[in-house]
């Protein structure tokens, strides 16, 4: 008996075709899907970025005023020890 060439497992090409194009639609939504979600994401950082500027600013105020309340207390101490000083050396 002769042996019959070709697959013995055919299926109609109209229903690999509607496979293949229902796989395509699923992919382009997957894709979109993706995309939104990068923009999202994109958005995230910039938004991080402007609070963490902000809060930057405000602790170097902070600082400045931690600073300049520091200077003069060291002023205001330097002025009584001077006076206790010269009170010694007066008295």
């Amino acid at each position: 008996m002769a042996r019959t060439k070709g697959s013995k497992n055919r299926s109609d090409s109209a229903s690999q075709i509607a496979e293949k194009q229902s796989a395509i639609v699923s992919l382009n939504d997957e894709i979109s899907s993706i995309t939104a979600n990068i923009d999202s994401l994109k958005a995230d950082p910039k938004a991080k970025k402007s609070e963490l500027k902000s809060a930057e600013k405000e602790v170097a105020k902070l600082e400045a005023k931690k600073a300049k309340t520091n200077q003069k207390a060291s002023e205001e101490a330097k002025k009584v020890r001077s006076r206790s000083c010269g009170q010694e050396i007066s008295g």
